[in-house]
């Protein structure tokens, strides 16, 4: 069990929360939700004693399995010795033990120290430690043949689901999981929500995914108020009965206030005349009745809504027989395919199986998107096509959100300087407002392109197409950055944008609410189009 008793932490004026009592038993496991700059981070790193709370104490078992969030720290050490890392106690001892034979001779004392070891590893199970990290790296997409790898040779999404299975090694008794589900493709995550679901400790996880949350979670633990409630049930349970106990607290406080003011209106009557006796119980009666106080929630809603300067002819986009190799590695093997106006296509498989590869080819033909942008974000200089042909239709006009979409943004201007300059038509107050929408402070239009975070990048760019008013969008990795609250708003303006789309993302619930078609990616390099939502392709292919 993890508990925590009259924990505060607050930067300056801002509470993030404060005197938080709760505890985290075994058996179940945890959603840990709030909007972006809630605290999350925070308390995790406390829970996991990263941090020091200011004010209060934690306790928690011995054995702590924590996702990492530096992706360079084990670029000297094997993949499978860095899973095996995750438990400290065995790390230490099997250390120490090779330390011991690569001396030359050994002490009785060394003999001593070396039983006193083995009986460590034999605790940890550490005779079958590389046998069971390879089973985890394995249900994780690491293949056999990286697990002797030095970390530093791996790509940044291989790094985290090496370093996730690092935490999951060891049965630690509890998991402390930020953010798991970054850089995971959707057939990890399920992989990993059979894991979760699985274990008998305590999780605790911060995650972005509704579906993830729903599907793993017993409990939401929910910063906001200045407080940490944990209700119980999915996110979804959470969010309805977080809004019913709301509504309720307003309901009632509305009430006493109509209730208040009628007794004051009799106390003012009749306060200097023969009924003090009443006027005094009435008195007792208002300081009975005091009004619950609200917190401020720390919960902020944009509102996303993509619209077009104009439609686009019906048919948009013709792919006939379209490859792309790297070197010697195939990715695409001729891939043909026929897109009419409105349709929604999510573009699945697992990481590396060449979903921005398409959408690169794609838009280097494409009549808005300057073939210099994708080589920003892609870094890639040859031909993003090698054979087959890219036709777009009449009318097309393509809005497009680059999974390094930070790239994309010009340093050394303000944010309104950089999003106006996209149509300079368009009203100083015009483009206040969509950053308005996008929860921009009046003076962050003022703010320098240079400083702004990944997620403040994004909101920038989706105020960019909802300026651009383009017929399609092509949304590579859109949600990497955002919070429930922004992803559900995109959700939305998806479902109710009347142009095409094409989506690359891990989102299951944005996957399954959106998309219209199906563009899977196979291992033997092919692509399965199906005319049909996510639910369907399931069904098909069961």
């Amino acid at each position: 069990m993890i508990s925590v008793s009259n924990v505060s932490m607050r930067y300056g004026a801002k509470v993030l929360f404060d005197e938080v009592s709760t505890a985290f038993t075994p058996g179940k496991r945890y959603g840990l939700t709030g909007p972006n700059g809630a605290g999350k981070s925070t308390f995790m790193k406390i829970l996991t004693g990263e941090m020091e709370p200011q004010k209060g104490t934690v306790v928690r078992p011995r054995k702590l399995g924590v996702l990492s969030q530096d992706q360079f720290a084990f670029d000297a050490y094997r993949v499978i010795d860095t899973v095996i890392m995750g438990n400290k106690r065995l790390w230490a001892a099997l250390e120490e033990r090779d330390h011991i034979y690569e001396k030359p001779e050994m002490s009785d004392e060394d003999g001593m120290k070396l039983g006193e070891l083995e009986g460590i590893v034999g605790e940890e199970d550490g005779y079958t430690a590389e046998s069971d990290a390879a089973v985890l790296l394995q249900g994780l997409d690491i293949p056999d043949e990286a697990h002797e790898r030095k970390m530093s040779e791996l790509q940044g999404g291989q790094k985290v689901r090496v370093l996730l299975a690092q935490a999951l090694f060891g049965h630690p008794q509890a998991l402390l999981l930020d953010e798991p589900t970054n850089n995971l493709d959707l057939d990890s995550i399920h992989w990993l929500q059979g894991f979760l679901n699985q274990y008998d400790g305590v999780v605790i996880v911060i995650s972005h995914d509704r579906h993830f949350l729903n599907s793993v979670c017993t409990h939401i633990a929910d910063i906001d108020y200045e407080t940490i409630i944990t209700y119980t049930g999915t996110y979804d349970d959470m969010v309805v009965a977080k809004t019913q106990i709301r509504s309720q607290i307003e309901s009632q406080n509305a009430q006493r206030e109509k209730k208040i003011s009628q007794l004051n209106e009799f106390i003012a009557r009749f306060a200097a005349g023969t009924r003090s006796s009443q006027v005094q119980s009435r008195r007792k009666e208002v300081e009975r009745l005091q009004v619950t106080e609200l917190a401020r929630s720390n919960i902020q809603r944009p509102y996303i809504k993509f619209e077009q300067k104009r439609p686009s002819g019906k048919h948009i986009l013709d792919v006939e027989g379209l490859s792309k190799t790297y070197g010697e590695k195939e990715v695409i093997k001729t891939f043909k395919a026929s897109l009419l106006r409105g349709e929604k296509i999510a573009l699945m498989g697992r990481n590396g199986a060449g979903k921005t590869t398409l959408v690169n080819a794609l838009l280097a033909n494409s009549p808005t998107v300057p073939e210099t942008e994708l080589r920003k974000t892609s870094g890639y200089d040859g031909a993003f096509l090698d054979s087959g042909k890219v036709i777009w239709g009449h009318e097309g006009s393509v809005g497009y959100f680059a999974q390094d979409h930070k790239s994309l943004i010009q340093p050394g201007m303000t944010v309104f300087e950089w999003l106006h300059q996209w149509d300079l038509s368009a009203s100083h107050e015009e483009v206040r407002g969509l950053l308005g929408q996008m929860l921009f402070a009046r003076e962050d239009g003022n703010k320098m392109t240079d400083v702004l975070s990944g997620g403040e990048a994004a909101r920038v760019i989706f105020c960019k197409l909802m300026l651009q008013k383009p017929n399609v969008l092509v949304l590579d990795e859109p949600t990497n950055h955002l919070d429930l609250e922004s992803i559900n708003a995109l959700n939305i303006a998806l479902q109710r944008y009347q142009g095409t789309v094409l989506l690359v993302t891990h989102d299951h619930d944005l996957i399954d609410e959106v998309a219209t078609r199906i563009w899977h990616f196979e291992t033997d390099h092919r692509i399965t189009d199906f005319k049909g939502s996510y639910e369907e392709y399931q069904t098909v292919h069961a």
